[in-house]
């Protein structure tokens, strides 16, 4: 209920289902996946629906320097510099994604600030729906929150390149933006009143739990980097085996060992090799160079460092036994963070009122909301993943998850926005 006793609105289900099938068709794979990079053609394509559909709706919207979008819906009763609430995700997928993941939280943060707009419902606080870019990582793990909270500077911009080798600025600059612009994204804290985002689980536990909501606790903290290793790049047919300093072979055997290396430093520890990037390339040339990408992640900082240095040192003893050089370049470590406490208990209430049964969990995957809460207390709401399924075109939520999710979402955007 408001606070002058009437029902608080719910989202179009209809409404929700026909954006998140039409967004899926931007950047769609023969697979029935999503391939939908930050700063493609498809990312392009989907940011012009997304102008239109506020237009149409009458919302104003904006884009920062770094490709943030920010729709808002002002607040007839705030005072002037009341800080707003934020609800969203983002819009971007891995390469051969799926439809949900990101997609979801971003298309239902539009739909609450709709629905709120059509009701007229009173709020003491304006809201915006966020859609951070890049939160995939192509260029920077998770980029555009990044650039929230913390900001770059010109010459970290100018480092950053994509996974197909692209310069960032290059990209910005592709979009008709000015480079220049994604040095001033920083927000500070105290200017967000709160952030909730709704997110598909991307794993089994609510499913096998049969709970139809997730309190998201913490979120895990991720490192990300990448090992070269430079051999000699020789004559396939002519080059004896023992006689090789192949480059390819002390990646195959880091990856190998990749698993070993996450079990010495925790039951939770991962880590991940991608992508794995090869030089010359020919089948029948000897590899002289071979770039390792890594993700590795653990729900404690410490831990994350400690795998880390155990990743560099199986890199090391690799380098010895197949006479190589390595090199390490860390991109960036992303601390884990426990979500607000206040916020957990405020999702759940929702959710219970809706007859909804909940369940507290940790997320294994990064999300934009861990450094959004470094400038403002911070929830997420989990729906199931219909096996556990995500980063896959297998992905999938149920219609009647999305609306409880989605209406979980609006309920606690207007909790926040009425306070």
């Amino acid at each position: 209920m408001t606070s002058s006793g009437t029902p608080v609105p719910t989202v179009s289900a209809a409404r929700l289902r026909r954006d998140l099938e039409h967004v899926a068709g931007y950047g769609a794979t023969a697979s029935g996946g999503v391939s939908r990079t930050s700063f493609s053609e498809a990312d392009r394509q989907v940011r012009a629906w997304l102008v239109n559909e506020c237009e149409q709706a009458g919302l104003a919207l904006r884009t920062d320097g770094i490709g943030n979008v920010f729709i808002r819906l002002e607040a007839r009763d705030a005072a002037v510099g009341t800080a707003p609430v934020w609800a969203g995700s983002h819009l971007d997928s891995v390469p051969e994604g799926g439809r949900f993941d990101g997609a979801l939280g971003s298309l239902a943060a539009l739909e609450v600030v709709r629905r709120l707009a059509e009701e007229d419902v009173p709020l003491r606080r304006p809201v915006e729906a966020v859609v951070f870019a890049d939160e995939e990582g192509c260029y920077h793990h998770l980029l555009g929150s990044t650039a929230v909270a913390h900001g770059f500077t010109a010459d970290e911009l100018a480092r950053l390149s994509g996974r197909d080798g692209d310069l960032l600025v290059d990209a910005l600059a592709g979009m008709g933006w000015d480079p220049a612009a994604a040095t001033g994204t920083a927000v500070r804290p105290g200017d967000v009143h709160a952030y909730v985002e709704l997110h598909i689980e991307q794993g089994s536990v609510l499913e096998s739990a049969g709970a139809g909501i997730g309190v998201v606790t913490a979120i895990v903290g991720m490192g990300g980097g990448h090992i070269e290793f430079r051999g000699r790049q020789d004559h396939a047919g002519t080059t004896p085996m023992p006689l090789r300093r192949d480059a390819l072979r002390g990646a195959g055997d880091l990856v190998v060992r990749l698993p070993e290396a996450a079990r010495s430093v925790s039951e939770t520890a991962v880590a991940t090799c991608g992508i794995l990037h090869v030089e010359p390339g020919g089948a029948n040339v000897v590899p002289g160079l071979a770039r390792v990408q890594l993700d590795f992640r653990d729900s404690d900082r410490n831990r994350i460092l400690e795998l880390e240095e155990a990743i560099v040192a199986a890199a090391r003893d690799v380098a010895d036994r197949h006479g190589l050089e390595m090199s390490y370049t860390r991109e960036s470590i992303t601390d884990p963070v426990p979500l607000n406490p206040r916020m957990q208990d405020l999702v759940a209430t929702v959710a219970a009122d809706q007859g909804r049964k909940t369940l507290n969990l940790p997320s294994g995957a990064g999300h934009d909301a861990q450094n959004v809460a470094r400038l403002a207390p911070t929830g997420m709401i989990f729906v199931p993943s219909v096996d556990g399924r995500s980063h896959s075109p297998a992905e999938l939520t149920t219609w009647e998850d999305v609306e409880a999710g989605a209406n979980v979402l609006l309920a606690t955007v207007h909790a926040l926005a009425t306070e």
